[in-house]
């Protein structure tokens, strides 16, 4: 089944990564096939970024996202820029500390911000939490797949925390 994931924020929460983590666990872990994109320009400097993956069972022969059916929105201005359109079948996660705006289409309100900050003692983890909570959310890919695509793209020495604010977004996901 082709899954067409679009993620936003902004420059610097770490989205560009997440997407790259997301194709990686699907392609290397999860034997499926993927192709991840991303926006380039000012976003590098605090504007809405994004990053999109294109997941399938089958080979991919059409590598662009045309209509998303699962969005990962971790700010206000991402959601305006790419989130707004969501289709009435789309799946969306937002990070509910920083997007104030609810889609028309199923959403799940996920604290990722607030979870890296306060539980975590580090917010640069926030991106990590998102990607935990899509894949219990979702199913796109499997928890062990993510995990190792983790291990496999994050700095060396913060390998802990990155599973920590992995696993509390799989809780988090659940919940959803």
């Amino acid at each position: 089944m082709r899954h067409e994931i679009r993620f936003s924020g902004y420059g610097g929460q770490g989205v560009l990564l997440s997407a790259v983590i997301l194709g990686r666990a699907a392609a290397l872990y999860d034997d499926k096939y993927a192709v991840q994109t991303q926006v380039y320009g000012p976003e590098a400097r605090g504007g809405a970024s994004m990053g999109q993956v294109v997941i399938d069972d089958e080979p991919i022969l059409y590598p662009e996202v045309t209509e998303p059916d699962i969005f990962v929105i971790m700010s206000q201005q991402g959601f305006e820029k790419y989130g707004i359109r969501a289709g009435k079948d789309a799946v969306m996660l937002l990070d509910a500390d920083l997007v104030r705006s609810r889609p028309d289409c199923r959403y799940y309100e996920i604290p990722a911000t607030s979870e890296a900050k306060g539980t975590l003692g580090r917010e640069i983890v926030a991106n990590i939490v998102m990607i935990g909570a899509l894949v219990t959310a979702t199913g796109v890919v499997s928890r062990e797949a993510i995990e190792r695509a983790v291990l496999d793209s994050v700095p060396k020495g913060t390998e802990e925390l990155n599973v920590k604010a992995l696993k509390r977004g799989f809780e988090l996901g659940e919940r959803a």
